[in-house]
């Protein structure tokens, strides 16, 4: 009978021993947590890790990544971060009651995060960071009532920040940064007190900062407000102090105004980012006195400008010396002006990073500035720096990177630049530096970049160089460098891109350059380099960029070059080469520029494969070549044999070649007289002739007659004083007719011979038949034997080019979004004209900025018609004569390629006909350069790249690349919608994009470009009450004569 008490004593025991002997499980009313996760569980469709794998155990808290309440045995932490798991998030976990803690980070979830999650009132930290989810955050996380963590940033969440997320009044940590969220700032969060950590930084956010966000969160340490479309001033005031500050990151958005004094209140301060905004005034001359933790500063991309009238940068670099933390200070790309300070080299030891670039500070490096032991990064570039290099620059043996470019910088490149160790680029380019290149340059074994270029560096090349076996790029073009390229050279086998261009360079190009595997730009141009192209050129087969032109090169072109797999471009022009062209060429499918002009190759050119889409430029002064291709006279019974043919009968009688001289000397005498009265009534006749059309009325009515003796008076004998451009015919002069009319006066070289003649002859034929307010208006004309000369209108402003890019070197003068929509119609509507509603239709050709001129109000209006071509309709027997052919643009004047580089339509390259599609993608180029601040033949558009190729690279996903903010400073314009701003200019970008499109039958029309701008017109005019046409702007009201040149490159007036 004793074995009932021993049975139920054993099964006491057992009980006790599996409530307080193992793990805990969960309770009775804890079923609903595992069927939570299993669903969770359900909805994961990849586990990489297995991280999941023992989620099927029947004790749950066993799970990896679950934690368990020991006395209320519910599921309380969830934890899988950084485990790669994809796919959906089950609405099942919001059933997890009891949970405190969900962290989800690091994973691969995609899909909507479940609103369901707002029941989880326990939670004290969600954390679902760095995924892929969508959608809008759901406002029942409002309800989290418990939260003090909340982290949903680098997710792609859209719509705006919910109002709800300002009830979580005991959240410290709130950042939802990396997003697409948009909208402003709900001032609902600024209820969220105890706040110390605050990111909404990469989003879409706009309007203004609320400045209860400075005022209301007393303790906050952190803010990030970085990369929005936030606008307005910096909202911190004097009476709210945040003296637990350590991070204001603002950078990247669309704020105005000054930095705010009250900063200074905040001490511990370690990080102050407010670059790449729109902030004006002074930099602060006492703001960091205080700031002793400060280690960040980056003020760049700003119009800051240095105290007292931009003239002295001390104040500011007084109140740093005392910032003894300071790491990194960047203030490139401003306004700031005055001397470079000897202050600078009391800044803080530890300094690692200097950026100075893009302001205009002159004067000498300091000496001191070697202090700086620590200094990794300095870039001074583009200033107007002067003076020599300094020597003890040795001591900064932590030197990484030195940009010193594009200033004025003359003597000796310092020995000691070798002794630094990890040192790894050197960019001393553009500057005035003499002497011999440093053979201590070669200790740097670390050096990647090396670019010496258009300095006046002579000597040889120190073969020495070689031991950087490092380097990637290397530049030495256009100095006065002598001697051999050593072939020692060969040894850089991981050397991508070498230039020795434009120097004195001679001998031979070594065959050991084959070693150099991995190159893929060689400019070996302008030089005095003999002997043959090396075969073995022909295994550097990453080669895509190759100009050997303008050198003494012979022999034959290799068939291993042209046998280059990804060769883009070929330029072996201006040499001695001879025989025929490879034929490997014919399957070159890379191949877009080719250049074989002015050799001595001879021979058939086929016809077919890559030969029938080379340009006709390229075979210029190949007398020997033949074939059919375009520029090419036919082989067989013309072309070559044609000339052999005429050579034969050059051999005539001495005697009738002394007689045929004789009466030639005769005949002109006695024709000299009748000559000269002829030219008399031809320079009558001129106006009549040139300016308008048989059956028009006289031309004095409308074009007053001038002779060449009172443009002389107007134009103070045409004197240097008054010259405002200069280009490819000509030059332009300013002047004043005698009735007052104010003139620019574009007078043609009278040495351009015939070229020059049918130029002026076809710009009087376009201005003649063509009339429209978008279009430049002659005054008069005055021709002679020896002189040609347009009149035309003074253009108060210019021209666009001389509005973005100041002949005298200085900054653009900024255009506002509106202006730059108003001045994109102009030039569209003009070109709509010529194409489809002119008398005769017209194609420009040479559709650039400098052919662009601004009147009084900012109106544009299109210029230089020197190598239009009028484009001969059906039925229409007007046009050029003999220019003309029927039913397509006319060919060229000259054969050669029309336009300009970086304006040229590519299929004008492979020798199309000039044409409206052409003039489509000029004006793309042009609106993508207003919108870029790029020229299309920037350095960086090397190797083949276009602006439209750089554009697409970062549009859309990086519009902020795409931008350039100190040309649309919008302060003209003053478009107060930041959205609205927004969606034009990705209009605009869109439409340069479609205007650029390789294929010509891919481009939109004028007329179709016209309306897309009308309609975005329209959308500015109802945001600002106003039409955008009349808001372009006060006109400059004073004006140099150089800001006044319409052009100081090529042709333009």
């Amino acid at each position: 009978m004793e074995a009932a008490p021993i049975s139920a004593a054993i099964f006491t025991f057992i009980l006790i021993f599996l409530s307080h002997g193992l793990s805990p499980t969960l309770s009775a009313g804890g079923s609903d947590d595992r069927s939570a996760l299993l669903s969770f569980k359900s909805g994961v469709s990849s586990d990489p890790h297995g991280a999941l794998a023992s989620w099927g155990s029947s004790n749950v808290c066993n799970w990896t990544g679950v934690a368990c309440d020991m006395a209320e045995r519910r599921v309380v932490k969830l934890t899988l971060r950084d485990q790669k798991l994809t796919g959906e998030v089950s609405p099942a976990l919001g059933n997890l009651s009891h949970l405190n803690i969900l962290n989800l980070s690091g994973n691969l979830f995609t899909g909507r995060v479940p609103s369901e999650l707002g029941n989880l009132f326990h939670l004290t930290l969600l954390d679902i960071s760095m995924n892929s989810f969508a959608g809008k955050i759901p406002p029942e996380l409002g309800n989290l009532s418990s939260l003090n963590y909340f982290d949903l940033s680098g997710n792609s969440f859209i719509g705006g920040v919910p109002p709800e997320l300002g009830n979580l009044s005991k959240l410290k940590q709130l950042s939802i940064g990396g997003n697409g969220l948009e909208g402003p700032i709900p001032v609902e969060l600024t209820r969220i007190r105890n706040l110390i950590y605050l990111n909404l930084g990469e989003n879409n956010l706009s309007g203004h900062i609320p400045e209860a966000i400075f005022c209301n969160f007393s303790n906050l340490q952190y803010i990030d407000l970085s990369s929005n479309f936030l606008a307005g001033k910096i909202p911190i005031r004097g009476d709210c102090p945040l003296p637990d500050l350590m991070f204001l990151v603002l950078w990247s958005n669309n704020l105005v105004g000054g930095i705010p004094p009250s900063i200074s209140n905040s001490t511990k301060l370690k990080w102050l980012l407010l670059e790449n905004n729109f902030l004006t005034g002074e930099l602060p001359s006492d703001m960091f006195s205080n700031m002793r933790d400060l280690e960040l500063l980056y003020l760049s991309y700003n119009y800051l400008e240095s105290p007292e009238n931009n003239t002295n940068l001390d104040p500011f670099f007084a109140s740093l010396t005392n910032c003894t933390s300071l790491k990194e200070l960047g203030v490139s790309w401003n306004e700031i002006a005055g001397m470079m300070p000897p202050l600078i080299g009391r800044l803080s030891p530890g300094l690692k990073q200097l950026h100075l670039e893009y302001n205009k500070i002159f004067g000498p490096i300091p000496a001191n500035l070697t202090n700086l032991a620590n200094l990794t990064t300095l870039n001074l570039s583009h200033n107007h720096l002067n003076g020599s290099i300094p020597s003890g620059i040795a001591a900064m043996q932590r030197f990484e990177r030195l940009y010193l470019s594009n200033n004025l910088l003359s003597g000796e490149i310092p020995p000691p630049l070798g002794t630094i160790p990890r040192l790894g680029l050197v960019d001393l380019s553009h500057n005035r530096l003499t002497g011999a290149i440093p053979a201590t340059l070669s200790n740097l074994t670390q050096l990647r970049v090396l670019v010496l270029g258009h300095n006046r560096l002579s000597g040889a090349i120190p073969p020495s160089l070689a031991q950087c076996v490092n380097l990637q790029n290397f530049d030495l073009s256009h100095n006065a460098l002598r001697g051999k390229i050593p072939a020692d050279l060969s040894a850089l086998s991981g050397l991508l891109y070498l230039n020795l261009s434009g120097n004195q360079l001679e001998g031979p190009i070594s065959a050991t350059i084959s070693k150099m595997v991995m190159l893929q730009v060689l400019n070996l141009s302008s030089n005095r380099l003999s002997g043959t192209i090396p075969p073995q050129l022909g295994s550097c087969v990453a080669l895509e960029y190759l100009n050997v032109s303008g050198n003494a090169l012979d022999g034959g072109l290799p068939e291993t070059v042209a046998a280059l797999p990804f060769l883009q471009v070929l330029d072996v022009s201006r040499n001695a080469l001879t025989g025929a062209l490879p034929l490997a060429l014919e399957t070159a499918a890379a191949l877009r520029r080719v250049n074989f002009s002015y050799n001595g190759f001879s021979g058939e050119v086929p016809g077919t494969g890559a030969f029938a889409s080379f340009p006709p430029d390229a075979f210029l002064g190949d007398a020997g070549l033949c074939g059919p291709v375009a520029g090419l006279v036919p082989c067989g019974g013309g072309g070559a044999r044609r000339r052999v043919f005429r050579d034969r009968r050059v051999v005539l009688p001495v005697v009738i070649t002394v007689v045929g001289f004789a009466l030639a000397i005769v005949g002109a005498v006695v024709c000299r007289a009748a000559a000269t009265a002829e030219v008399r009534r031809d320079s009558r006749r001129s106006m009549s002739t040139l300016l308008t059309d048989a059956g028009d009325e006289p031309a004095e009515r409308d074009h007053p007659r001038v002779s060449h003796r009172e443009l002389a008076e107007a134009t103070r004998g045409f004197e240097p004083s008054s010259l405002i451009g200069a280009g490819r015919f000509g030059r332009v002069y300013e002047g004043t007719l005698r009735d007052g009319t104010r003139v620019a006066v574009k007078v043609l070289d009278p040495k351009g011979g015939g070229e020059v003649s049918r130029s002026f002859k076809r710009e009087c034929q376009v201005l003649r038949r063509t009339r429209h307010r978008n279009l430049v208006r002659v005054v008069t004309a005055c021709s002679q034997p020896d002189f040609h000369a347009l009149v035309l209108p003074l253009m108060p402003n210019g021209s666009l080019e001389s509005r973005l890019y100041p002949p005298d070197g200085g900054p653009g003068r900024g255009l506002g979004l509106a202006q730059v929509v108003a001045i994109a119609g102009d030039v569209a509507e003009g070109l709509a004209y010529l194409h489809h509603y002119a008398p005769v239709r017209v194609v420009h050709c040479d559709l650039k900025p400098s052919n662009v001129l601004l009147d009084d109000d900012m109106t544009a209006v299109v210029a230089d018609f020197g190598i239009a071509q009028l484009v001969k309709d059906v039925g229409d027997d007007s046009g050029f004569g003999g220019d003309t052919g029927s039913g397509d643009p006319c060919n060229s004047i000259t054969g050669l390629l029309q336009g300009s580089v970086g304006y040229i339509a590519p299929e004008y390259g492979l020798g199309g006909h000039p044409s409206t599609q052409g003039d489509v993608y000029s004006f793309g180029v042009m609106l993508l350069e207003l919108i870029t601040g790029k020229r299309p033949t920037d350095v960086i558009f090397q190797e083949g790249l276009t602006l439209h190729d750089w554009v697409k690279r970062h549009y859309p996903h990086d519009v902020g690349e795409v931008v350039a903010r100190s040309w649309l400073t919008d302060a003209a314009s003053a478009v107060a919608d930041e959205r609205l701003m927004e969606d034009v200019m990705g209009e605009l970008i869109d439409l340069g994009l479609e205007c650029t499109q390789h294929s010509p039958s891919a481009r939109p029309t004028m007329v179709e470009v016209c309306h897309e701008i009308t309609l975005l017109k329209e959308d500015l005019a109802k945001h600002r009450g106003a039409a955008v046409t009349t808001a372009r702007g006060p006109a400059s009201m004073t004006m140099t004569a150089s800001e006044r040149s319409y052009s100081t490159t090529d042709s333009s007036f």
